[in-house]
């Protein structure tokens, strides 16, 4: 724990203008970003009596070992710079929001030649047109089965559509009337775009305009005795109108507008917002927060505008915002958000009518939310907490192990030996922070000696950043990070789980004692009787099966074992893929494919003269004599038996891999064996 006065800047150094700040700990990593509108007041706050700060304000400035400023011109600059930082660095202290599920978008992909309308979650395409977000994709589904009935867009996959095209046969969609079919050039590619736009303008609340149109369209056809169609049309209006059914209108002004409230305790924070377009509600959703200091509701506003609008351009940030309170001082925020629109933006809180109540019925939702999540929280955070507790009293440790990183060795019988590397910290995996080695100290299968070869260079790695970053000179550090991103293995965890037993653990506890580590623990989780081995024990530690600390450590070994065997598939699946014309040089995919489709086979083509592979389009004479030399070179393959009758079978003919590369068929069988 550091005292803040250790790395107080001296007097007269931080300058009076606006500005971005960062704090970093002792491992360079940036733990908090924050802006000022006067960089020497704001950070003056932080380096006051440790008694005045808020307890989670203390806890990062004790955690912190520097702090380091950014001035920029404007205060509008002062929020794009810190949002950028929050968005890169991703700081512990910061206020980020996390989302209570990953919400579904109704989407309609403009950016191809045929729009498909689809159910999409997860980062925003350029091109793509989305609604929403829904609580439900069942909702976006019968909203869309209703409208296609109107506005037939393609919906299928692109698999499907080429099929189609391909057999000229439509698919069931086609024949009932709820796609237009342009796979089969039922309408042409114009016309389609424009059914595809009149659905997203009708999903967009300009719903008036078909309803009438379409009513127009009844009573001609009725006053001309097309009862036929008037009845279909009928239906579409009827259809429309139950789609629209489903959006009470809840503006009268027919309005476009984003409502965001906050429902807020000591510690947390919930947000909740909901997308009104056309006056009706299109789309909700909702967010939690720690509150990491000290913070009031127009600064979680802010936090909740950047989050929500800063990847967002053109009219996906709608023309009025209204919330709880604004952000001090508003300006600021208020010409960022029309600088993401393009266009001016009401920021204001709602004070009399239809908006006041539906902002009501907002706050109403946000402090549902909050108090559901508190529920789930406290639940899982003491849960985290004994499991984390129970480890660290079984395995003898000072205190909790905070960050903990599991190693697992996987192979097909001593054949592509990689190891997995995964860390959970506080008890919940840390993505970001996998790793995967491939073993290069030995060829064959020895899961000990991988191991200790893994660990070494690991921890190699970590100590080779250590000594970089100048944690081991005397006085100021003599290596300074540019853009503060993290090393990859710049952080030790305090505990190294390997899966497997006594000798995995031995090789692990040795790796680092040759290194001279030795204020890591090291235990090992043996598959057989889930038993925890330690270094230098001869009887393993046995917790007991209702343990939530066994069930940590299984849920990280598990983890590791997990992310080993996905990369040793993927190797495996590259070296079955792999072809004596992979090593022609300049010979693509494509002219790949040519040949295997002239030829039929990789033995035809071996056993074909220089004059015959000039044939192939594409091929000239001193590529041809190339590929004859590089198929002369490569031992053909092994014949295939079959087992059951001993009978050499005739070598099938080549296939293509999904990425163009020809694959020989059951060559996937030639080498069966348990994965480890």
């Amino acid at each position: 724990m550091a005292d803040p006065s250790s790395y107080r800047p001296k007097p007269g150094e931080i300058p009076d203008t606006p500005g971005v700040y960062r704090f970093r700990d002792e491992h360079r990593r940036v733990i908090y970003v924050g802006k000022a509108k006067s960089l020497r007041q704001r950070l003056a706050n932080y380096f006051q009596d440790l008694a005045g700060l808020h307890p989670r304000t203390r806890t990062m400035v004790t955690t912190a070992a520097s702090v380091e400023w950014t001035v920029v011109s404007t205060e509008v600059e002062a929020l794009q710079l810190e949002y950028s930082w929050i968005k890169e660095f991703d700081p512990r202290f910061n206020v980020k929001y996390r989302d209570d599920k990953s919400y579904p978008y109704l989407a309609v992909t403009m950016n191809e030649e045929f729009p498909r309308v689809q159910v999409m979650r997860g980062h925003k395409r350029k091109g793509v047109r989305y609604f929403g977000p829904y609580g439900h994709a069942w909702a976006i589904r019968d909203t869309v089965d209703l409208l296609l009935r109107v506005f037939p867009v393609r919906t299928c996959s692109a698999g499907v559509f080429k099929n189609a095209a391909r057999t000229g046969r439509p698919c069931l969609l086609g024949y009932i009337g709820k796609c237009s079919a342009p796979c089969v050039g039922r309408v042409s590619a114009e016309e389609h775009r424009e059914l595809a736009e009149e659905f997203c303008d009708f999903t967009a609340g300009r719903t008036g305009t078909y309803i009438r149109r379409l009513e127009k369209e009844m009573t001609e056809a009725a006053e001309a005795m097309e009862y036929e169609r008037a009845g279909r049309l009928r239906d579409d209006i009827e259809a429309l109108k139950k789609a629209m059914e489903k959006n009470a209108v809840v503006l009268a002004d027919a309005t476009d507008a984003d409502l965001i409230a906050v429902a807020e305790d000591e510690l947390e924070a919930a947000v909740q917002i909901f997308h009104v377009r056309g006056g009706r509600v299109r789309g909700q959703r909702g967010w939690v927060t720690d509150k990491v200091e000290e913070i009031t509701t127009g600064a979680l506003v802010e936090h909740a505008l950047q989050q929500l609008y800063g990847e967002e351009r053109g009219d996906s940030v709608p023309k009025e915002v209204l919330v709880p309170a604004l952000p001090d001082p508003v300006e600021p925020v208020q010409e960022w958000l029309a600088g993401r629109r393009g266009a001016g933006v009401s920021l204001r809180v709602p004070q009399r009518g239809d908006k006041k109540a539906l902002m009501e019925t907002v706050q109403r939702n946000a402090l549902q939310a909050l108090a559901l999540h508190k529920t789930k929280r406290a639940s899982d955070l003491t849960t985290r907490s004994r499991a984390l507790e129970e480890i660290a009293e079984a395995l003898d440790l000072d205190s909790a192990p905070l960050r903990i990183e599991c190693y697992d060795i996987s192979h097909l019988q001593g054949d592509d030996v990689v190891a997995s590397m995964v860390v959970f910290e506080d008890g919940l995996q840390r993505k970001s922070e996998y790793r995967r080695f491939q073993i290069k100290g030995f060829e064959g299968q020895d899961d000990v000696r991988s191991m200790h070869e893994v660990i070494t260079r690991r921890f190699r790695r970590y100590l080779a950043e250590k000594e970089k970053t100048g944690e081991w000179a005397d006085g100021e550090n003599t290596h300074t990070e540019e853009d503060g991103r993290p090393k990859r293995f710049a952080y030790p965890p305090q505990l190294v789980v390997v899966d497997g037993g006594q000798p995995q653990v031995a090789a692990a506890r040795k790796a680092l004692d040759e290194l001279g580590i030795d204020d890591i623990a090291v235990c090992g989780l043996a598959k057989r009787l889930e038993e925890v081995w330690l270094p230098e024990e001869d009887d393993p530690v046995v917790l007991p099966r209702t343990s939530e600390g066994l069930y940590l450590l299984q849920r990280v070994r598990d983890e590791a074992h997990r992310f080993a065997i996905t990369y040793q598939r993927t190797k495996r699946a590259k070296r079955f893929r792999a072809s004596p014309l992979d090593d022609v040089p300049g010979l693509g995919d494509s002219r790949k494919q040519a040949l295997l489709k002239h030829f039929g086979s990789l033995k035809k083509l071996r056993s074909a003269t220089i004059d015959e592979i000039c044939e192939v389009p594409g091929i000239g004479r001193k590529t041809a004599e190339t590929i004859a030399v590089a198929l002369a070179r490569a031992a053909p393959a092994a014949p295939a038996v079959n087992t059951a009758t001993g009978e050499i079978m005739e070598e099938e003919p080549a296939t293509m891999g999904s990425g163009g590369e020809p694959v020989t068929t059951g060559a996937r069988d030639e080498r069966r064996g348990q994965e480890t």
